[in-house]
């Protein structure tokens, strides 16, 4: 149910983004641009962390996440977004909330996905991408946040 109930709304996203006014390049940029400021999050949370992280987010859930690290996280997925927007039909501004509500909920989700597997009592959450902690470790930020993600889209596609 989890990845499931998740996964349900990336296609979704896509075929909104294709009902609305957009252009199929549009929707197409929008998936990308998803996965990209998810990936930007990740990236840039575990570099500052590793770098600057000094304040834990959730010891007691994942011990290695720090504040920091969520911050520069943040800032790389706003980038990220601003980069994003130079070549989409939607507004900086569309792309910067986006990449906020991505960025907390891709953190919510990571951080249940990281409680599961302390339920579990296991490292990792499979094999298949050996030392990235499994695939769910790859995906479970995108799983959670599409909900969101497609929330957002409504939201902003209602106001315009």
């Amino acid at each position: 149910m989890y990845i499931g109930g998740g996964c349900v709304f990336i296609p979704l996203i896509y075929k909104k983004e294709c009902d609305v006014v957009y252009s199929q390049f549009d929707a197409q940029l929008t998936m990308i641009g998803i996965l990209c400021i998810i990936w930007a999050s990740d990236s840039f949370a575990y570099l500052t962390g590793k770098s600057f992280g000094k304040h834990k987010l959730f010891e007691r859930i994942s011990p290695k996440k720090t504040i920091e690290g969520f911050v520069g996280g943040l800032v790389g997925a706003t980038i990220t977004s601003s980069i994003i927007a130079f070549y989409s039909s939607r507004e900086t501004w569309e792309w910067i909330v986006l990449a906020v509500v991505l960025v907390v909920t891709g953190t919510i989700g990571d951080l249940v996905e990281s409680s599961f597997k302390r339920v579990a009592n296991v490292k990792d959450s499979g094999t298949i991408l050996p030392g990235h902690g499994g695939l769910l470790d790859r995906l479970d930020s995108l799983v959670f946040a599409s909900p969101f993600a497609y929330l957002v889209l409504q939201i902003l596609d209602y106001f315009n």
